[in-house]
């Protein structure tokens, strides 16, 4: 029977507010043992208001399946700024160490529950994750076409699964299947579909239909060397360097570029910026450092 002392103590376990001192034990490594999900918020926001407490009270119902940790993004701007926060509410979901779910905005109950569910069967689907660290493998090694078929077969046991479904999409990608990655994106569970997974692939499949019509690397290389303000042959370097796999010269580029007119073209080098940062992986040595030194050209 518990004490009239053991139910808050055992919600203040649940749910903890988190600061860049303690993120990384409360977060990162307590990840290892229990996923923990993180709400970046704010006092201004309004929607966030309304999402914490919706939150909380899932995580509680999980009964000590997931925990919770809130992360204000005022008071903890290095973690929003590594984490690529860049509107609120965000929540992330983190397992091993390891970003692997989440979504922006706010969103109804039902959708609330089924991420919770989600990120609480994690601990319990040692199959199911076994098969998708083997389907990963497969892509990084080239075998695009089984890890398909892996993450197909992953899928019709758990379609909600947006690990799974982001990891199809890629594996489109690998392929050069760019409309059916279109189409998968188009169609996936609504449940899933503001996860980080299917906002990572979305801007993946914007960059390969850019590389898709990338002009001659060694031509625009050329004639950014022979005028180093021709603004738009610099984009379509970077586009170039994209295609061709080299995405920290890309990002220089267009940290240049932006450098020199962070105005042009609608500010089209900070966008294009973001969408490689969103396609990269969020831990992703490119994608902190561009993060850091894109902040602080726009703060200087």
């Amino acid at each position: 029977m518990l004490g009239l002392g053991e139910a808050p103590q055992a919600t203040a376990d649940l749910i903890k507010d988190v600061t860049e001192a303690t993120f990384m034990a409360d977060v990162i490594e307590t990840s290892r043992e229990v996923p923990v999900i993180v709400d970046f918020w704010a006092t201004w926001c309004g929607p966030c208001k309304t999402l914490g407490p919706m939150l909380e009270a899932a995580v509680t119902a999980a009964a000590g399946k997931v925990r919770m940790a809130k992360v204000d993004v005022d008071k903890n701007q290095r973690i929003a700024a590594q984490l690529r926060i860049q509107s609120i509410p965000t929540v992330y979901a983190f397992w091993q160490g390891q970003p692997v779910d989440g979504f922006q905005g706010a969103v109804p109950a039902s959708e609330l529950k089924a991420f919770v569910d989600r990120v609480s069967a994690l601990v319990g689907d040692g199959g199911l994750a076994e098969a998708i660290q083997a389907a990963e493998d497969m892509l990084t090694e080239g075998a695009a076409n089984d890890a398909a078929e892996t993450f197909a077969a992953i899928l019709e046991e758990d379609p909600e699964n947006a690990v799974a479904y982001g990891g199809l999409v890629r594996a489109h990608l690998a392929l050069s299947n760019l409309d059916q990655a279109e189409s998968l994106i188009a169609a996936a569970p609504a449940a899933i579909a503001k996860s980080k997974d299917l906002d990572a692939v979305r801007a993946q499949l914007e960059l390969a239909k850019q590389a898709a019509n990338a002009g001659p690397e060694a031509e625009l290389r050329a004639a950014v060397q022979a005028d180093p303000g021709n603004h738009q042959a610099r984009f379509d370097l970077a586009a170039a360097l994209l295609a061709a796999g080299n995405q920290k010269e890309a990002v220089d580029e267009l940290l240049e570029l932006f450098r020199r007119d962070r105005e042009w073209n609608d500010g089209a080098a900070k966008t294009q910026l973001f969408t490689i940062f969103e396609a990269l992986k969020p831990q992703d040595p490119i994608v902190l450092a561009g993060r850091r030194r894109l902040s602080s050209m726009i703060f200087a």
